[in-house]
């Protein structure tokens, strides 16, 4: 088995052999798990982390929500809607494979550097978003590149109607300290 450190840089290289290990990896959840940790992280130290630790922890709350919703959306999508003709994928391959396609968010630690937080996070976001058209095309066992990229797309849009539907609900990410909503 690959290390850690080996697979992040890999899932980075958007290298569709590291996709099908973790896909097939069910010891590999709790990496995913940490990578998507790691980028709401990296999001927060690279704005400076303006908005106190309990945003920061809020919006990690809401990068696992998130993941976990866009995968197991993109799971009903790309194996009811638009299932390729050797689609056969569970929601813990989508979930260990989108997992690993937030590495790229690691770069939005350079986001502290005066001047590069918009390049570092704008660089970030479309480079995780091919990195999760390759884990889904892997996922769900694709010979289309498109139909990835449709999948992607959908599950994109249902999961930010859904979290946003929790932020309505549950009233959002809270104010940081010393401020009212």
């Amino acid at each position: 088995m690959a290390s850690f450190p080996d697979r992040l840089l890999r899932a980075a290289k958007l290298d569709p052999a590291l996709y099908e290990e973790v896909e097939h990896d069910e010891d590999a959840l709790g990496e995913a798990m940490s990578v998507v940790v790691a980028a709401s992280l990296a999001a927060a130290i690279g704005t400076g982390a303006e908005d106190g630790l309990g945003a920061a922890l809020a919006g990690v709350l809401l990068s696992l929500v998130s993941w976990v919703a866009w995968a197991a959306l993109s799971f009903l999508v790309g194996t009811r809607l638009l299932p390729g003709p050797k689609t056969e994928a569970d929601v813990g391959q989508l979930l260990r494979a989108t997992g690993f396609a937030a590495a790229p968010g690691l770069l939005r630690l350079l986001g502290i550097v005066p001047g590069l937080r918009m390049i570092a996070f704008l660089a970030a976001g479309a480079w995780t978003l091919a990195a999760m058209v390759v884990a889904v095309r892997q996922a769900l066992d694709y010979d289309s590149t498109r139909r990835a990229i449709a999948v992607c797309v959908i599950g994109f849009v249902l999961q930010a109607i859904v979290v946003g539907f929790l932020i309505a609900t549950f009233g959002g990410v809270p104010a940081p300290t010393g401020e009212t909503a």
